[in-house]
Order: structure tokens, then C-alpha cells, then sequence
């Protein structure tokens, strides 16, 4: 923990409280060493004396950057490449195919939203995954949108560069295939992945500006930052956003139970949108 700033009772309130508002994330009292650790930081960087002093920046009329600065600090943006891979097995031996026999002999429209897309490694395993069901999606109009609250994280998925550790858990065909590896340890992915993928930063808790519907979203260890309340209202509105039968994936400790009844469970951490 960062010892050279106290943080006092009434700032850590205000801080809970602005990122709760802004971003949906409930920030309980086990999570004080985490901001006060992540935040030390800020001030160190802004030459504040004291947290009192960063809550007064954070409640001015110039504070709407530190506002998003304070969002990417206290934002966990822990992931990797084929994360949870069943959830990848199924996209590709039963989402894939479905929706191949559903459009028939003709090209068909395929939109996969990855809702809280962290440094990218979840869109681009997504496009690695459609990539590789060709010829099925031959001719297919295929993208990918890839959003998260932190601008940084976004701006690093779009790069598509990651260190050569990043990259261990992708099989080596795929490595060999859609990536180029550099003499300096990183490998950058190539034009057949970026190509299906659009990155934008979103508030989630804000108005979407895309019209959908979306075949599939994946929104995998988002929620449980959210209290019941906001996962209700953010349940509801993905359903809005899918097509009908469309799929959710969410993360390994998330369930819908008891939070919507508008999804059937179809396997494990998988949903189908059913009104």
C-alpha cells in the first residue's frame, strides 16, 4: 500500500461513490488498499498534497479528464488469449454452424460484440475462431465490435501489439498464421484479424450508439463489478441488442440466475436469448 497519502473516510465515499455513479462498479470497504494503491499514483502524478485535494479536482468543472483517468485507474483489466476456451469450442462447433444452416446456401451477416473487450485478447480470439471456420463464412459480411469503459486498454487493442508472454497461451498455427513476430519479443496481429474488428471505447452504463442486433456478445467478467440492480437493467438491455436466439457468454463466476428470465442457460457460462 501507499503509505505517503492517508486516505480518509469521507474522500474514499466521494470516490466510491463518483465511480459507482460513472461507471456502475461498487467498490466495497475490502477494496480501500486497491484504490488507495491505484490512486496514490494520480496524485503523485498531479502534485496534490492529499486525497481531499483530488476529490475537490474530481468534483470541479475542469475535472472531466481525472474524472476518466480515476474510471482506467480503478479499472481491473486482467485477460488473456483463449480465455476459458470452451466458450471458443462452442462458438465454433455450434454457434458457427447454426447460424451457417440458418442463412442457408448464401452469404449471411454475422455481428459479434465483445462488451468489455480489456487489451483485445477476447475480440481477437473471436476473429482467429471465425477465421478459421472458413470456408463455411466465405462471402459472409462479418464484424466484430470491441468496447470497453478504458480508453487505454482500447488503444492498446487497436494497436494489436502484445510481448512475446501474451502470446503463449495462442495454439501455434494460429500464431504462424495471423500474427507476425518481431525481433524485439512482440508480435503484432495481422490485417486478416484487424480487419474484422472495430475498437471504441463505451460506458456501458451510457446510451449505446450502435443499432445491432447482435448474433452473439460476449460480456465475460464485467458483471460481477455491477450490484444486482445495474446487472438487471444491463441483462435487459443485451437481450434488446440480440437478435432473437441470439447468445450471451459470460464469465466463469457469473450467472443470470435470479437477474433475468429473458435467457435459457445452453452450457456452461453460455445463454440463449429467449424473449
Amino acid at each position: 500500500m501507499d503509505t505517503e497519502y492517508a486516505l480518509q473516510d469521507g474522500d474514499f465515499r466521494k470516490i466510491t461513490k463518483l465511480v459507482m455513479d460513472t461507471a456502475g462498479i461498487v467498490l466495497s470497504e475490502k477494496k480501500r488498499a486497491f484504490i488507495h494503491g491505484r490512486l496514490g499514483r494520480r496524485l503523485r502524478i498531479l502534485g496534490l498534497a492529499d486525497f481531499t485535494e483530488y476529490c475537490r479536482l474530481l468534483e470541479s468543472a475542469d475535472g472531466e479528464a481525472e474524472r476518466h483517468n480515476l474510471i482506467n485507474a480503478v479499472t481491473t483489466n486482467h485477460t488473456n488469449f483463449f480465455r476459458e476456451p470452451h466458450h471458443f469450442d462452442y462458438l465454433d462447433k455450434t454457434v458457427l454452424p447454426s447460424l451457417a444452416e440458418a442463412r442457408g446456401n448464401g452469404p449471411g451477416r454475422l455481428r459479434i460484440w465483445s462488451a468489455g473487450c480489456s487489451t483485445g485478447e477476447e475480440p481477437y480470439t473471436i476473429a482467429m475462431t471465425l477465421r478459421g471456420h472458413q470456408p463455411s463464412l466465405s462471402g459472409w459480411d462479418v464484424k466484430i465490435l470491441a468496447t470497453d469503459l478504458d480508453t487505454n486498454v482500447v488503444a492498446h487493442a487497436a494497436a494489436g501489439v502484445y510481448e512475446a508472454d501474451r502470446i503463449e497461451s495462442i495454439p501455434a498455427a494460429c500464431r504462424k498464421r495471423f500474427m507476425t513476430e518481431r525481433p524485439d519479443g512482440h508480435a503484432v496481429m495481422n490485417d486478416e484479424l484487424r480487419s474484422l474488428i472495430m475498437f471504441a471505447p463505451l460506458n456501458l452504463l451510457e446510451s449505446w450508439p450502435m443499432r445491432g442486433p447482435f448474433d452473439v456478445i460476449f460480456c465475460r467478467n464485467v458483471v460481477i463489478y455491477f450490484d444486482k440492480p445495474t446487472q438487471r437493467r444491463l441483462f435487459d438491455r443485451y437481450a434488446d441488442m440480440l437478435k432473437p436466439d441470439g447468445w450471451l457468454f459470460v464469465g466463469h463466476s457469473e450467472s443470470l440466475m435470479s437477474v433475468t428470465s429473458r435467457f435459457d442457460l445452453v452450457g456452461r457460462t453460455i445463454y440463449r436469448r429467449t424473449k
